[in-house]
């Protein structure tokens, strides 16, 4: 298969959708990569390292539409590369389609057939696609916050992990899911004092095992979010409903009973965001304040390693990208894994929580590859 990787657009996107690494394990199955020229500079490879990995450096985006069966990217398709999409091309990549009609619209238009990492499972009901970047997410959360809370930066001018003799900074972790468990980690590693909030009690068990009590774990109700949140010097927004957009569990009205100059991370900002003040914001700009609170929203979060994030990223997608490239579109019907990654197809939805999210609506794979 012609296998195709162009450059990522997004605003401070440094990621790339096949490492070299990557690239030879593509061209030993005995597939043809082409490289947009300079789609590995933000982690370092030249095209001299694609090419001695067996690729094919093309000069544009464009070259690399037209000329391949398969695109694998990192981000979403931006405007200028859904448009170059077409019929029985595959797109291999993140989506985050429920807040992002305009990309749905432009995938359906376009009658390709686009499988997003995000909705990917494994035999055991994980999203191994969105795992490592939910690891490295979580992780810088909490740099993030740390950053913010500077008075420089707008915030309560707050060491996360105090000193000796005075309090460490109080961290909020909604959501006990990949993100929330690695900002938690990386929280309890500086010496806040942590809490995690979440509506799983097995959960909550596991966690309060992993942590050997070094966090607090509260079952999420309307009363505990509220306590915690006001209470919280930090909160990081860590909930993942797959596919969908996230819930809004924390409301405008709640601002004004924060701690004023508190910091909100939004790592669910991809899936609209679980803050009803959140919008996305981009690494060169991250924060904005309202009502006394500063928001961080940036939603390529791992863009900002991406040496890291490429590399975290690429182990995981490489056997579904193969397996892709191997059989085409009859892999996503013989792995129910890669069926569960199916978003869209010949023009229809086949996602039921994206469809559901976007009020438009859901054809079954079945009815939509018939």
């Amino acid at each position: 298969m012609k296998v195709g990787v162009p450059k990522e657009i997004k605003a401070h996107e440094y990621r790339v959708g096949l490492t070299p690494g990557a690239v030879r394990e593509y061209v030993a199955a005995g597939h043809r990569v082409m490289i947009e020229t300079n789609a590995g500079a933000g982690i370092g490879a030249t095209d001299d390292d694609y090419r001695a990995a067996g690729a094919t450096i093309l000069d544009s985006a464009g070259e690399i539409f037209s000329s391949s069966e398969m695109i694998v990217k990192v981000k979403e398709p931006q405007p200028s590369e859904w448009s170059q999409l077409r019929e029985s091309q595959i797109l291999f990549t993140y989506l985050h389609l429920a807040p992002d009609p305009e990309q749905a619209k432009g995938l359906l238009k376009s009658g390709c057939t686009a499988i997003a990492y995000e909705t990917v499972t494994d035999a055991h009901g994980g999203l191994p696609l969105l795992a490592p970047m939910s690891e490295v997410a979580g992780r810088l959360a909490i740099e993030a916050a740390g950053s913010a809370l500077k008075r420089s930066a707008g915030g309560r001018g707050l060491l996360i992990g105090g000193v000796p003799g005075v309090q460490p900074a109080r961290i909020v972790v909604i959501g006990g899911g990949v993100v929330g468990t690695h900002a938690a980690r990386m929280a309890v590693g500086l010496g806040a004092e942590v809490t995690i909030i979440d509506r799983s009690i097995p959960r909550l068990r596991e966690l309060d095992e992993l942590f050997e009590g070094r966090v607090r774990t509260r079952f999420s109700t309307i009363e505990s979010v509220e306590e915690e949140v006001f209470a919280a010097d930090v909160v990081i927004g860590a909930v993942l409903v797959p596919g969908a957009s996230a819930p809004k569990l924390v409301r405008r009205s709640m601002l004004s009973s924060m701690r004023k100059r508190a910091v909100i991370v939004d790592v669910a900002i991809d899936q609209g965001g679980c803050f009803e003040t959140s919008h996305p914001t981009t690494h060169a700009d991250p924060t904005y304040e309202v009502d006394g609170i500063i928001h961080y929203c940036v939603a390529n979060m791992p863009g900002a390693v991406p040496l890291t994030s490429s590399q975290a990223l690429n182990n995981a997608t490489l056997p579904f990208g193969l397996a892709l490239a191997n059989k085409g579109f009859s892999a996503v019907l013989e792995s129910p894994h890669l069926r569960a990654g199916l978003n869209v197809h010949r023009g229809r939805l086949t996602y039921k929580a994206v469809a559901e999210s976007l009020g438009l609506p859901f054809s079954p794979i079945e009815q939509a590859a018939a």
